[in-house]
């Protein structure tokens, strides 16, 4: 576990470090995102913090590479160096559309190619929990690989519109499932796992990139960075549940650890849904379903009165219930968790809402009394006519 701790630490330096010199090149060759109808920001703001990342997460696998403890992997298999791979090539691919803002069925076509080059690499879904567990066939196992891939790269990038909100999000999803993957991994010989590395250096730089996310930001993260998380977060659990063998996993395991197969689902739950809603609110009006808009969760919350801090707080509440509710099931029975997550739903439920409902009491509480004052004003007239 320590080094575990070390290795994040060491993503999250490097992250911390090398962002402000990324904010400075991003002003320098133009890469500032300017202010738009949609935005929540008032001032233009540099993007491109996605290379900040790149480096925090690239110098953390070198890093691992040369420790004993986890450095066997990197000679059993190649997946690591697959995974930077790709991630280098769809961080490009955001720093292309940050300079330049891309047409977005060109930057599909490019996260969709990314992706399959990662799966043909040997980053795949083998394995499928559909009633018994069936193997994939290699063309339906990639097909299935870069569809997750693709739509939690957007989900991220959906999600990210709010100060240090998509950071927060992948970052505790991230915990969620290195703590999965770990116990997981108890389980073998060796505590080594190839996905308990790449999550923790996940939290590594999304904590270090936080640091100058924060509102008011001072860099933005750009597609750049919102697509590598999306793409991160997803590999690490393909790698995870990809090629499980249900004879070596006890079933009170085997069970839950095919969750994170549905991880849009699960980690990526408010990013999926609000997503699958602008895709479907755009549809309707018959537009394109990247057609931007500001009907986003991140900003309903802001249009009932929360602060930019308070909606990114509670919206991380809200992704932390998901991601370690699932996590909880390893520990406790199902009506025990069920019971507590009701509960904390509950508490976030009245977070949520506590601005409209500040808002509206009082003003139910004064058409209350206006409608008395008018039936005590009409009663008087009344009674004079009974008397007449």
């Amino acid at each position: 576990m320590r080094v575990y701790l070390f290795i994040a630490a060491i993503a999250g330096g490097v992250t911390w470090l090398i962002t402000p010199l990324t904010r400075h090149v991003a002003i320098d060759i133009g890469a500032v995102g300017e202010v738009r109808a949609r935005d929540v920001h008032t001032v233009p703001t540099p993007r491109m913090g996605g290379l900040g990342m790149l480096f925090g997460f690239a110098v953390a696998l070198l890093f691992a590479s040369r420790m004993p403890f986890i450095g066997g992997l990197f000679v059993q298999s190649r997946q690591a160096w697959v995974v930077l791979a790709g991630a280098v090539m769809i961080c490009l691919l955001g720093v292309a559309d940050d300079l330049w803002d891309l047409d977005w069925m060109l930057k599909l076509a490019g996260q969709l190619l990314i992706s399959v080059f990662v799966a043909w690499g040997g980053l795949q879904i083998i394995s499928l929990p559909i009633g018994s567990l069936i193997t994939a066939s290699p063309s339906l196992s990639m097909a299935i690989t870069a569809f997750l891939i693709v739509a939690s790269i957007n989900a991220v990038n959906f999600v990210d519109g709010l100060d240090g909100l998509a950071s927060g999000i992948v970052a505790i999803g991230g915990v969620a499932f290195a703590i999965y993957s770990y116990i997981l991994a108890r389980t073998s010989p060796s505590y080594a796992s190839m996905s308990t590395l790449i999550d923790v250096s996940l939290v590594g730089i999304c904590v270090g990139f936080i640091l100058h996310n924060w509102h008011p930001a001072k860099l933005f993260m750009g597609d750049s960075g919102s697509m590598l998380l999306g793409y991160l977060i997803t590999c690490a659990s393909i790698i995870m549940t990809g090629h499980l063998d249900p004879m070596s996993v006890h079933t009170s395991v085997y069970l839950p650890v095919f969750m994170p197969i549905l991880l849009p689902i699960l980690v990526l739950f408010l990013p999926v849904l609000d997503m699958c809603l602008a895709i479907v609110r755009r549809l309707s009006k018959g537009q394109s379903p990247m057609h931007p808009d500001r009907m986003h969760l991140h900003h309903r919350m802001l249009r009932i009165g929360h602060s930019v801090q308070g909606a990114v707080l509670i919206l991380w509440g809200w992704a932390a219930l998901i991601s370690f509710g699932s996590l909880t099931i390893l520990f406790f029975k199902v009506r025990y968790v069920v019971t507590g997550m009701l509960m904390a739903a509950v508490v976030l439920s009245v977070l949520t809402l506590f601005p409209y409902l500040r808002r509206r009491i009082p003003e139910l509480r004064q058409e209350n009394e206006s409608e008395r004052g008018a039936q005590h004003a009409a009663e008087p007239r009344r009674g004079k006519r009974r008397r007449m």
